[in-house]
């Protein structure tokens, strides 16, 4: 008998409600997003947010249920963040989240906010296990955690102080952009060039796990101020991209993994559904590139994608190897069974 779940969250700016069967097949995912409504301020102002997800907690929580044709007392349990987040929103969702448990029943399930983004692995990878390495990057927190049981973490490193998407948006801001800055510095930082300029790495210590932003955001902003002083011309696409790239910077040697939303075999296959907007084939094109980058610098590359001609040829100068795997999130029993999926790799095996 399968197991559902109705998820909320509203650590920020958002109020979502999702249903899930048995833990990794997202049936339904509604998103209330108030980035409209906070662009205006610069950022998200935490009473403004609150006040918006008291009026969208419950129609975002029917709406839920409705698109993943489920009922209310179908649900097996409610998980609920519960921290870390902004106070006043967080109340509501956990506020909420009780209500219904306290009249229907149904048992109550706190969940970490970090646990929620490690653990969305298992929606785009449904046969993940532990242990596995998971790399957390949000606008509040940057960590990396060695994941050695479902409910058993170890935090190797975190950031010192500011997260990457912190100073993401605080960059954006300096030049001009709304918010959220992070889609604008990414699209400016295409036109540039990420060596323009040298920046200080946030993790450029031997041995040591920890970030640091706050010394790449000072120094970005002591060279816009000093450009701007002296009346010389900034050029803001080779800021975004060397801002960028002191951000992600991998170095020779290096280890990366890409699991990307496959491209699909069929219209009946489109595994789109794990982003607001979907992957879209510019989107896998754009992986490549960052694949292609990636292997200059030196770095170990792997990625895995759906066993396609599509992908044959945007890896055709790689190494492609070919894996049967077994398919287990199909939404009927009959469609799963083994498929044909392709590793690609920068070294041999």
């Amino acid at each position: 008998m399968s197991v559902y779940t109705l998820a909320l969250e509203s650590s920020c700016d958002e109020t979502s409600a999702a249903v899930l069967k048995d833990g990794r097949t997202v049936l339904s995912n509604v998103i209330s997003s108030q980035v409209p409504i906070h662009r205006k301020f610069g950022g998200v102002v935490p009473e403004i947010a609150s006040r918006h997800h008291i009026e969208q907690v419950i129609p975002v929580i029917d709406q839920a249920l409705e698109d993943a044709n489920v009922k209310l007392e179908d649900i097996d349990h409610i998980g609920v963040t519960y921290g870390p987040g902004l106070v006043g929103a967080l109340l509501v969702g956990v506020a909420a989240a009780k209500g219904l448990s306290f009249a229907t029943g149904i048992p109550l399930v706190p969940v970490h906010h970090m646990e929620g983004h490690i653990f969305a692995n298992f929606l785009a990878n449904p046969t993940l296990e532990p242990p596995f390495l998971s790399l957390v990057v949000s606008g509040g927190h940057t960590m990396l955690v060695h994941v050695k049981d479902y409910e058993e973490f170890q935090i190797l490193g975190q950031t010192r102080d500011d997260a990457a998407g912190e100073a993401f948006d605080k960059i954006a801001r300096v030049m001009g952009f709304p918010y959220p800055g992070g889609p604008h510095i990414d699209a400016l930082a295409k036109e540039g060039n990420p060596n323009a300029i040298e920046f200080p790495k946030a993790l450029s210590e031997p041995g040591n796990f920890e970030f640091s932003f706050s010394g790449l955001k000072s120094a970005v902003l002591n060279y816009l101020n000093s450009k701007s002083q002296k009346g010389e011309d900034i050029h803001q696409a080779d800021v975004a991209a060397s801002f960028q790239k002191a951000i992600v910077d991998v170095r020779t040697g290096d280890f990366v993994y890409f699991d990307p939303p496959y491209i699909p075999l069929s219209e009946t296959s489109a595994f789109t559904s794990y982003t607001h907007e979907g992957f879209s084939f510019a989107d896998q094109v754009r992986l490549r590139d960052a694949f292609k980058r990636l292997s200059d610098t030196g770095a170990y590359v792997m990625l895995s994608n759906s066993s396609s001609a599509l992908v044959e040829e945007l890896y055709k100068d790689f190494n492609i190897h070919y894996v049967e795997a077994t398919r287990t999130n199909g939404a009927k029993s009959s469609s799963r069974g083994k498929i044909s999926e392709i590793i690609v790799t920068n070294y041999e095996k």
